[in-house]
């Protein structure tokens, strides 16, 4: 149902991939799509797309983070944010699988009061783009955060190749539960 890449090459995430057709533009992947790439991240409030953390001058820094980005190609925006929590939903499900407790507050996950996370939902004229960072390294970050490296997460690729094939594997089941159910007939 979607394309997805866990790409090789470290790439510094600043704000400006989280545009339509970046994905296909730089990877190939058309169509929906989810890449995951290891990087720094530093978001200036020139790039930010959540208000909140324009309005309160928050800027987002880790110096070492795996990112996604998904971009699925429809424009409804309150989907895009269902579509992110059942993402950040697979993430939670794939570290319990390392026994690490976590905790999801909205589109945020916490280790021991630790963010652990980024995470945005958005929309373009022609698609809806999510992007959502972990804490590899958590040295620098300006707020108490936890970082995947302590937790014990050694292969970051391994880990971030199941999220996606999980998000993939629950996108489709979705897309079955919808087709396999009789219509009920509207009464008129």
């Amino acid at each position: 149902m979607i394309k997805t890449i866990m790409l090789k090459e470290q790439i510094k995430y600043d704000g400006s991939q989280l545009q339509p057709h970046w994905i296909y533009r730089n990877f190939g992947l058309l169509g929906d799509a989810v890449v995951a790439f290891i990087g720094e991240v530093q978001v200036n409030l020139d790039k930010m797309v959540d208000l909140t953390d324009v309005k309160e001058k928050e800027h987002i820094y880790s110096p070492l983070m795996l990112n996604f980005i998904a971009e699925h190609f429809n424009t409804d925006l309150e989907l895009a944010i269902y579509r992110q929590r059942l993402l950040m939903v697979t993430i939670k499900e794939q570290l319990e699988q390392y026994e690490i407790a976590v905790k999801r507050v909205g589109d945020d996950l916490y280790v021991d009061r630790g963010k652990l996370s980024v995470s945005v939902a958005t929309s373009s004229v022609v698609s809806t783009l999510i992007h959502i960072g972990l804490n590899i390294e958590t040295e620098g970050t300006p707020l108490k955060t936890a970082g995947l490296r302590e937790l014990g997460i050694s292969d970051i690729s391994a880990f971030a190749t199941n999220v996606m094939l999980n998000y993939n594997r629950e996108l489709e089941r979705i897309n079955e539960a919808r087709c396999k159910v009789r219509g009920i007939p509207l009464e008129g």
